[in-house]
């Protein structure tokens, strides 16, 4: 088994994660960014991800926490992080709803 230090060193981090943007950057399709989704990830990853991303439409409507969580099922917790994420984070999550048209261009 691989021995990494506690915690993984930020470079390494970076390093790693920009590594990996770059190959989901470069597949050509959903169909192929599926596949490698599912050859890197366990299904329970998958599925962590899968609700963060099913309660954003949620969140850019203004639905409360308890009302998403009735209607996906997803714990109020992800609920919570994911909208500290679209209000604070990275842009990621903005970027792929404006992508997706689930919020205007401008915004």
């Amino acid at each position: 088994m691989k021995q990494r230090p506690d915690p993984l060193p930020q470079y390494d981090a970076a390093v790693a994660i920009n590594a990996l943007a770059q190959v989901l950057a470069s597949l050509k399709d959903a169909e192929e960014v599926r596949a490698f989704l599912e050859d890197l990830c366990t299904p329970a990853e998958l599925e962590s991800m899968g609700d963060r991303w099913k309660v954003v439409p949620y969140l850019l409507r203004g639905v409360p926490y308890r009302e998403i969580h009735e209607r996906t099922k997803v714990s109020v917790t992800t609920v919570g992080r994911v909208a500290r994420c679209l209000e604070r984070g990275a842009g990621g999550y903005g970027a792929a709803a404006r992508r997706m048209h689930l919020i205007p261009e401008s915004h």
